[in-house]
């Protein structure tokens, strides 16, 4: 039988028979030396080199693998986070749109809206104070009268916007925006003098925000001794103020505790004598109707379709005139546009006017133009009637609807205290 023999020490190993094909020796199935040989360093037999050399091919050829593997995995991204650590790129943040649109005409203290596709930074302005929230920055005045241009710069971009901004209202004043609305009423109270609904154009004007006080009608007496109580007889025809003029009033003073009730027992020739004297005018049956609609279309009262003592002075539910101002204001912050007291409008009283003025712009009644009436007010006949509109404290809830007509003699001075007045003034003169 054959063995192997390590030809250093002698040591006899396994017959070469015993070796299973492709199997390495175990040290245990070494035999141990003979005795009497040499016992120092042994030798490596060919097959333990033969041995080492595989294991080290073994270890190489995995080692290749591994480093192989580790390149397909970075390669692939999974290997390491190098496009995790770039930083994001930036988004860039665009304007979307503005309110109102560039070009609009704006009042001095009006906001504008600018609307982006996501929330600006950096923002600034060249005009007004501004506001961030979100994806809308919000650009409040006052502005100038006049031209506005508006810059506004943000960290991505610029833009710029031109307005025209109106002049302020004067004091105690509302502007009343030029526009279209539906006058009248089919509703079941409607009498057939508001038909039929139709569409009138309006340019825009400034409205008293609440009717005339006592005392802003003292001082015009004060300044105009015609127009005083104890001298009008004298002074002023007899027909324009019918004998009852400030009947109220104890001589040239409104009654006490009284300064902020609107004035009543004037005509309408005294109406439109203060307001001139103010520098102001009547409003026309038209410009009444829509202030008093309050951006409202198709309501009954310039608050909506109901009523209740809460919203008005009407019926007696208080027993007299109110301080103006003590129920809330309409949709164009006037106030009393629905009871307290009537007021009186510029236009002679025509039942079948509404027929005659459908899609007109500007309507009046009983004249061609304003200037043709603020001209001859004096010497305008007593007949036809004028118009009275809003009810008052006296009225039922059905005659304080927007829609609803009333006239009365120019002279009338009224004998309930419940006659007076509110002024309006045009834009561009």
């Amino acid at each position: 039988m054959r063995r192997l023999v390590d030809i250093e020490t002698g040591m006899s190993l396994l017959p070469v028979d015993a070796i299973e094909p492709g199997r390495f020796l175990l040290p245990e199935e070494r035999l141990a030396p003979k005795q009497g040989s040499h016992p120092g360093k042994p030798r490596l037999t060919l097959l333990k080199q033969k041995e080492i050399f595989l294991m080290k091919t073994q270890f190489a050829l995995c080692s290749w693998l591994l480093v192989c593997l580790c390149c397909v995995i970075s390669m692939s991204g999974c290997g390491g986070d190098d496009e995790a650590e770039k930083p994001p790129e930036p988004v860039k943040v665009s304007f979307v749109s503005a309110g109102p649109a560039p070009g609009s005409t704006l009042e001095p203290d009006a906001t504008i809206l600018l609307t982006f596709d996501g929330t600006p930074t950096g923002v600034n302005v060249s005009v007004g104070d501004i506001t961030v929230d979100g994806t809308t920055v919000t650009v409040s005045g006052p502005f100038s009268p006049g031209t506005l241009v508006l810059t506004v710069n943000w960290d991505d971009g610029e833009q710029t916007f031109t307005y025209n901004v109106n002049e302020p209202p004067p004091e105690g004043m509302v502007l009343i925006p030029a526009g279209t609305f539906q006058m009248g009423s089919e509703d079941e109270d409607a009498s057939e003098h508001e038909q039929p609904v139709h569409t009138v154009h309006l340019d825009a004007f400034y409205m008293d925000i609440y009717e005339v006080t006592n005392a802003q009608y003292k001082v015009f007496v004060d300044a105009n001794p015609p127009w005083q109580k104890d001298k009008i007889k004298d002074k002023i025809d007899e027909r324009v103020h019918w004998g009852g003029y400030l009947d109220s009033w104890d001589g040239n003073n409104y009654p006490s505790g009284k300064a902020d009730h609107p004035v009543v027992h004037v005509s309408w020739y005294a109406a439109v004598a203060y307001a001139q004297w103010v520098g102001k005018r009547l409003p026309t049956e038209a410009e009444w109707e829509y202030a008093a609609r309050g951006r409202l279309a198709g309501q009954k009262y310039p608050w909506g379709d109901t009523i209740t003592p809460a919203n008005a002075n009407y019926g007696e539910h208080v027993g007299d005139t109110t301080p103006v101002g003590q129920y809330a204001a309409n949709g164009y912050g006037l106030y009393d546009m629905a009871g307290n007291v009537l007021e009186w409008c510029l236009d002679a009283y025509d039942a079948d006017f509404y027929a005659a003025s459908h899609k007109s712009r500007n309507p009046l009644a009983g004249a061609a133009t304003i200037k043709e009436i603020l001209d001859t007010f004096t010497s305008i006949p007593t007949d036809p009637s004028r118009v009275l509109r809003g009810g008052s404290w006296r009225f039922l809830a059905q005659n304080l609807r927007v829609a609803y007509r009333l006239s009365g003699g120019p002279s009338w001075t009224g004998t309930n205290d419940d006659d007076g007045l509110r002024c309006v003034r045009a834009v561009t003169p």
